[in-house]
């Protein structure tokens, strides 16, 4: 049974051929050229480091005070391991 378009059975052939034609290219950016994407790339990184909250000079040292306090611990803690390790493969080994 067909209807005034085509077989009911069957999807239209010409639409579907024409919808695999019409695919995109690239939207918006594909019309520009490689310097103004470029230029478009740099001011979205500007934008985007307007929105970063920054912290002030107080808490920056702050910060790198805590930093350096935890890696100076943590050496610390690595020296001690690694002095019993060598202390016992010592023992062990003679």
């Amino acid at each position: 049974m067909t209807d005034a378009v085509g077989s009911i059975d069957m999807p239209d052939a010409d639409e579907s051929a024409e919808s695999k034609k019409k695919s995109r290219k690239g939207g918006k950016r594909g019309k520009k050229g490689p310097l103004a994407r470029l230029a478009l790339f740099y001011r979205q990184i500007i934008a985007e480091l307007r929105k970063v909250v920054w912290p002030t000079r107080s808490q920056l040292s702050t910060y790198t005070t805590v930093v350096i306090v935890f890696v100076v611990i943590m050496i610390g803690l690595v020296t001690v391991i690694d002095y019993g390790f060598q202390e016992a493969v010592k023992y062990v080994f003679g």
